[in-house]
C-alpha cells in the first residue's frame, strides 16, 4: 500500500471510531469500552500489516475517536501527531470531505477517524466503483464499530471529491 503508483497517487483511510461505552458526561465524553480498545489495536495491527503508514491523521476530537486513534498509533507504531476536529464531530459527509481535501498536499497517506453515519456515507460517496469489489460489497452490508476502508486517489487531496477513489481494502477490527 505504500508504494504508489506516481507522484500524485494517494493512500486515505477512512475509519469509523472502535465501540464506546453507552454513558459518559456527554456524548462527546464517552470513553472506548474494553471491547473498543481491544478492536482500534487489532484494526492498528491490521492496517500496520498492509504497510500502512499516515503521514497526516484527522480525527474528531471527541474522546471516543480520540481513544480509538491512540490505540491504533501505538500498535501500529505511528509517532504521528494527530490534528484533532471539533467540527468532524458533527460534520455530515461534505463537510468531511472539505475537511480531507485540506490535507497537507505532501501527504501522501492520510487516516480520518471519525463517526456514523458520516463515515460510511462518505466511504459509499468516494468509491469510484473500479476497486476491490468483494471490498465494496462487504462495507455497504454495514459499517461497524472498527470499520475501514482503504482508498487509492490518483490526484492532490484538493481534487478529492465523489466517485473519485477506488477502494482497494475494507476490514472490520476485532480482537
Amino acid at each position: 500500500m505504500q508504494q504508489q503508483s506516481g507522484p500524485t497517487s494517494r493512500v486515505l483511510v477512512v475509519m469509523r471510531h472502535a465501540k464506546a461505552e453507552p454513558d459518559g458526561p456527554t456524548d462527546f465524553e464517552r470513553r472506548l469500552s474494553e471491547r473498543g480498545r481491544t478492536d482500534a489495536r487489532a484494526a492498528g495491527r491490521w492496517l500496520a500489516s498492509r504497510g500502512i503508514t499516515p503521514d497526516h491523521a484527522l480525527v474528531s476530537a471527541a474522546l471516543r475517536t480520540v481513544e480509538t486513534w491512540e490505540a491504533v498509533a501505538e500498535v501500529a507504531g505511528w509517532p504521528l501527531e494527530a490534528t484533532y476536529d471539533q467540527g468532524l464531530y458533527a460534520a455530515g459527509p461534505e463537510t468531511a470531505l472539505d475537511l480531507i481535501r485540506a490535507s497537507p498536499t505532501g501527504a501522501g497517506t492520510v487516516i480520518v477517524i471519525g463517526h456514523n453515519p458520516t463515515i460510511a456515507y462518505l466511504a459509499q460517496l468516494l468509491d469510484d466503483g473500479e476497486g476491490d469489489v468483494a471490498a465494496v460489497n462487504e462495507m455497504a452490508v454495514g459499517y461497524p464499530t472498527s470499520a475501514l476502508t482503504v482508498f487509492e486517489h490518483d490526484g492532490g487531496w484538493a481534487g478529492l471529491g465523489a466517485g473519485s477513489a477506488r477502494v482497494a481494502a475494507f476490514h472490520v477490527g476485532r480482537g
